[in-house]
């Protein structure tokens, strides 16, 4: 009890803080914005640190995979495993939110209000074509246009090819590759340091949202956790199972049950997709997943694939774009919406509260005012323990699914008759 109350500190504390936020809010009313430069002291501190991150940690993950066994069929295979669970994952979800709309029948008129009065709603900008947007979306006309964060989308294109460079440039790229993973670090690092002030500075910008808008949005923070609960336990035994039989029938069913809920437990009880790590890479060993696999897929997945960071990137999204009334329903909204929610589980953090920087990304992209960061981190506060859940054990089967690509349909087999041998 003492280690999951320690693991969950961080995530107590922060809800609690929201918690007590909202209650003044509900009090004072109007009052309460008094104590709103406490929350933005908190936006700036982390807007301050998302280009450099942003681009540290994209360009390290890919500058540093140089010196993996089997690199190409390995990475490759990874690549189009992580690409089709997080799709399916995205899909899921957005066929959820269109079951239960965590915003439904909620009266959006006072923040509509309130983001016309502080100037962050303005008139439609004029139409360009799509092919002129497209250009506008990856690309920028100078450099220094990527270190905005109104740019992200840039800058992340900016950093894969800056990594994609690093690693092909060889030996004479290892200093860069190794300042690139040296500056993730640090600024992670940074990052941790602010979040110990996240308590209060998102105590205090909840309490401002809440006396301007009133409880109206409470009751949408509840149908938003119950709509994650049930994809999560369709996600958890439906999916994965899948994902397992499809590496290798039922006998890799078997296998990946028998092995998966110590990975399980674990992430509920760290809530640390990297706390996990040593635990999953020992799981993923049993479930017969050849070394070089394991070591490449396990530590990889924990930084860039989190299916649980998808569903609830999925679903900050739709919140938003139902609390400012954005047309959801159209293909160039839905494919959007895929697109970011990819996004958000590449660079969230494996860490608890990591989420911010993945909402930080959203507002971004979209152009969201930074004043309603913290209605959406209140969403990563409350699904912290099952998206961590899905986003730690979904690299297990992802590892499962990458070792039948690069071993053969066999694979399983060979694992198996492996281990007798050994055994014996």
């Amino acid at each position: 009890m003492k280690s999951i109350l320690k693991s969950y500190r961080f995530t107590l504390i922060l809800l609690g803080s929201i918690i007590l936020g909202g209650i003044i809010g509900l009090i004072f009313g109007p009052k309460a914005q008094v104590i709103q430069p406490l929350g933005d002291l908190f936006l700036n501190l982390l807007f301050m640190m998302i280009v450099p991150l942003v681009f540290f940690s994209i360009s390290s993950a890919i500058g540093n995979m140089s010196g993996m066994k089997r690199l190409g069929k390995i990475i490759g295979s990874i690549f189009i495993v992580f690409m089709l669970t997080a799709l399916v994952a995205a899909i899921l979800a957005i066929a959820g939110t269109s079951i239960i709309n965590p915003l439904k029948d909620t009266d959006i008129s006072a923040i509509e209000k309130l983001m016309i009065e502080s100037g962050e709603i303005s008139e439609p900008s004029e139409e360009i074509t799509f092919l002129g947007q497209l250009v506008q979306t990856f690309t920028v006309t100078d450099f220094s246009l990527i270190l905005s964060k109104g740019n992200m989308l840039q800058l992340i294109v900016f950093s894969v090819l800056f990594g994609v460079a690093t690693a092909l440039a060889g030996e004479k790229g290892k200093p860069i590759a190794s300042l690139l993973s040296s500056g993730s670090a640090v600024f992670m690092k940074m990052v941790g340091i602010i979040m110990y002030y996240a308590p209060i500075g998102l105590g205090a910008y909840f309490a401002s949202i809440i006396g301007q808008l009133g409880p109206q949005l409470l009751e949408g923070y509840a149908r938003t956790f119950v709509l994650y609960l049930i994809l999560t336990i369709i996600y958890y035994f439906g999916f994965f199972t899948l994902y397992a039989f499809i590496s290798g029938g039922k006998t890799a069913v078997k296998i990946f049950w028998k092995n998966a809920i110590t990975p399980s437990v674990s992430a509920i009880a760290t809530c640390s997709s990297a706390a996990c790590i040593p635990i999953n890479l020992a799981a993923v060993r049993k479930m017969g997943v050849p070394n070089d696999i394991a070591e490449t897929i396990v530590p990889l997945g924990a930084n860039t694939h989190k299916d649980g960071s998808v569903i609830g990137g999925v679903i900050k999204i739709v919140f938003l774009f139902a609390l400012f009334g954005k047309d959801m329903t159209n293909i160039s909204s839905i494919i959007s919406i895929l697109a970011v929610s990819f996004l958000v589980g590449a660079v969230m953090g494996a860490i608890p509260g990591g989420g911010m920087i993945g909402e930080m990304l959203i507002l971004s992209i979209y152009g969201f005012p930074p004043e309603v960061l913290p209605i959406i981190a209140v969403i990563s506060t409350i699904i912290d323990a099952p998206a961590t859940l899905l986003n730690s054990t979904g690299n297990t089967a992802c590892a499962m699914l990458v070792a039948r690509l690069v071993e053969g349909k066999n694979w399983i087999k060979k694992a198996i008759t492996k281990n007798e041998l050994e055994v014996s």
